[in-house]
């Protein structure tokens, strides 16, 4: 039974950090997304 605990532990933290991971490479991908808009409004003003 304590393994079991063990490893349910283990796994609720190891799927806590990939969803912190995958928040911070969304806000990146966004922040890339407006670069790319700010530089095209730039070229085509």
């Amino acid at each position: 039974m304590r393994k079991l605990f063990v490893i349910l532990s283990a796994a609720a933290a190891l799927t806590t950090a990939a969803c912190n991971t995958v928040a911070g490479v969304g806000r990146d991908a966004s922040a890339a997304g407006d670069a790319v808009t700010d530089a095209a409004e730039d070229a085509a003003d």
